[in-house]
């Protein structure tokens, strides 16, 4: 598709309308490509991708954007990590606190889990911290560590989650003594609770709740006041809710007055630092159109 007007011609909302139209189309762009078939600058087209990553149409990835798979009830691991990264770093870093030595602690197959675990390795030594957990990455990650050990239930993979799902996990959250369950989630509203977008990621997110003597869910901001397809935890379940300072304040106030912990992140010091290099590039942008 060539751009209807020629190179330069094309103004900056009906570039990026094309640009989100070849995503859809494709699945993916790289900037490149796109700075040659528009006939701009790579600086105005990563522009043009923050402005489609804000406005949800695209996931903007290294060289270019992946379709943010609107259509799908799940996106895919690798786009979901991209988004709120700041927000799930900040709540990671704050579970990770949460964590004591000697405990037997779950975690689900989430993108802000893996955030958690990622701090887990920096939090302090660990003589003998036990991790169960479904999510693939997870495992990758803790695997070997030392003073952590791992341990995965039995089940079915699914590539979209990265994630072990299915019954065969039932007979290992019967045998354990499980202290803390971190739990991730697609949506969370007070009615619902805690919901994820398919029944089967679900159903081992509820033998986790199950088995565990505290629910502590990590849910950046974008998670609140929706529900999606299947409720693994109740809101009188959870112990705890972790989250960022955007999460709606009325939603906030009504968990403390039912006795639910709220704790809010601020941002860490990788999201300050990200925010520093993004006003650096703006500023150098700026100098140099």
């Amino acid at each position: 598709m060539q751009p209807p007007d020629g190179p330069g011609q094309v103004f900056a909302q009906e570039r990026q309308r094309h640009i989100a139209r070849l995503v859809e189309e494709h699945g993916r762009v790289r900037v490149g490509d796109l700075a040659a078939r528009f006939g701009v600058s790579t600086v105005t087209i990563r522009k043009d991708l923050v402005e489609l990553e804000r406005q949800g149409l695209l996931v903007r990835a290294h060289g270019g954007a992946l379709s943010a798979g609107r259509d799908h009830a799940e996106r895919a691991f690798d786009i979901r990590e991209r988004l709120q990264r700041d927000e799930k770093d900040a709540i990671g870093a704050m579970a990770a606190s949460l964590v004591d030595d000697g405990e037997s602690i779950a975690l689900d197959a989430s993108t802000t889990a893996l955030a958690l675990a990622r701090h887990l390795k920096v939090a302090r030594p660990w003589a003998n911290l036990t991790v169960i957990t479904n999510g693939l990455r997870i495992a990758a990650e803790l695997a070997g560590y030392p003073g952590i050990t791992v341990v995965m239930p039995g089940g079915f993979v699914r590539w979209e989650a990265l994630s072990v799902v299915g019954p065969l996990g039932d007979g290992l959250f019967r045998k354990v003594n499980v202290q803390k369950a971190f739990m991730g989630a697609a949506g969370f509203t007070i009615a619902s609770g805690l919901s994820d977008a398919t029944p089967d990621e679900a159903q081992i997110k509820r033998l986790m709740v199950g088995g565990a003597h505290e629910v502590i869910a990590i849910v950046d901001h974008t998670k609140w006041q929706r529900a999606a397809f299947a409720t693994f935890c109740r809101t009188e379940e959870l112990t705890t809710v972790l989250s960022d300072r955007e999460a709606p304040r009325a939603m906030v106030e009504e968990l403390e007055a039912r006795g639910i912990g709220v704790r809010l992140t601020e941002p860490t010091e990788r999201a300050a630092a990200g925010d520093r290099r993004t006003a650096g590039r703006q500023a150098t942008e700026e100098r140099w159109p």
